[in-house]
């Protein structure tokens, strides 16, 4: 498995969009991403830096693993 760094929430929400997520709006600091066919929406906080757990998760929930993710940074 990839090894994950702490990457920008900015960085990650650019990553998610060409796994074909979309941006629905923003909530605070938070961009709010939907998929189509996908039951969970992604809360990805716009931080300098995500931490190693919270974008974990995200992957996650998102229904990737970590490698195709780094594979789309």
């Amino acid at each position: 498995m990839g090894r994950l760094n702490n990457i920008s929430g900015k960085t990650a929400v650019k990553a998610f969009q060409k796994a074909g997520w979309n941006i629905a709006g923003q909530v605070g600091s938070h961009v709010v991403m939907i998929k189509k066919n996908e039951k969970a929406n992604l809360s990805i906080p716009q931080h300098k830096e995500l931490s190693v757990g919270t974008l974990r998760a995200l992957i996650r929930n998102s229904g990737m693993d970590v490698n195709d993710f780094l594979k789309l940074l």
